[in-house]
């Protein structure tokens, strides 16, 4: 299980370098805090790459910790990103598949949210995130939907349960731009969108959402998430579980064309 804490590798080797700074003089997070007017929290998350540091708490503290000016040199390379860093991987792996395939039982997948859409599950977020932080995950998740654009073109499909297009997150506006983003991107060649009807008396996936992916290199990944974490598979026999259980669930949803005569339904009512 991987830690779901924001960060990049730059972000925490500037993290690294405020931590030096502040343990050479012995201070605490709490009273470099308390110097330079921000709380402990923000500096404990800048140390961990976690948050990017706000205003001027580059300056401030690189007087403070008399760095002489390697803090503000650090920050003008810092590059912060607002992927996962156990998730980083799995990016890349996504970006270059040559398939995927997604099972969702609670909202629209990532790659096929909108923008408001997306910010409307941002906001669902606890605790809340700062206005900055929702933005920069907006434009972090559409920008992983240039997979729908690729050439070549990854065989992609998703299975959604039901009420991911009925649950009007961000109001009923919201859901109807999104329903149509959804049948938009369906009408791909490369793309099938099926929708996992309530009234099935068997479900391959009660274990919940799954991502799998066929990489550039043939190789099968599967991307697990959960409450607290996420974690990858990628050995056998859970992988080959994974796509059999998926490959059930296709057979048990509606098919591609009824699917997307639900989700015009739904659109329609909205």
């Amino acid at each position: 299980m991987h830690s779901s804490e924001q960060g990049s590798g730059n972000a925490e080797m500037f993290g690294a370098l405020l931590r030096f700074f502040r343990e050479r003089l012995g201070l605490s997070q709490e009273a470099l805090g308390t110097k330079i007017g921000f709380s402990k929290s923000q500096v404990a998350m800048v140390e961990r790459g976690a948050r990017p540091p706000k205003g001027d708490f580059v300056p401030l503290a690189d007087e403070a910790l008399g760095a002489q000016g390697a803090l503000i040199a650090a920050a003008k390379e810092l590059r912060f990103s607002h992927v996962p860093s156990w998730f980083r991987a799995f990016a890349d792996e996504e970006a270059k598949a040559s398939a995927l395939h997604w099972y969702e039982n609670h909202l629209i997948p990532g790659l096929l949210q909108t923008a408001s859409y997306a910010r409307a599950v941002f906001n669902c977020h606890c605790p809340p995130l700062e206005d900055d932080e929702i933005e920069a995950r907006v434009a972090t998740r559409l920008a992983r939907q240039k997979l729908l654009q690729r050439r070549p073109a990854p065989v992609i499909s998703f299975v959604l349960e039901l009420i991911t297009v009925t649950r009007p997150l961000g109001g009923s506006a919201v859901l109807k731009e999104q329903l149509e983003h959804v049948l938009a991107v369906g009408r791909n060649r490369n793309v099938e969108i099926q929708v996992m009807p309530p009234d099935r008396e068997t479900h391959a996936a009660l274990n919940g959402p799954m991502i799998l992916l066929d990489t550039d290199e043939r190789r099968q990944l599967a991307y697990i998430e959960g409450q607290s974490g996420s974690y990858f598979v990628d050995a056998q026999p859970d992988l080959g579980d994974l796509f059999a259980r998926y490959g059930i669930l296709r057979a048990q949803a509606l098919s591609p064309e009824e699917s997307a005569r639900l989700i015009e339904q739904v659109a329609e009512k909205l």
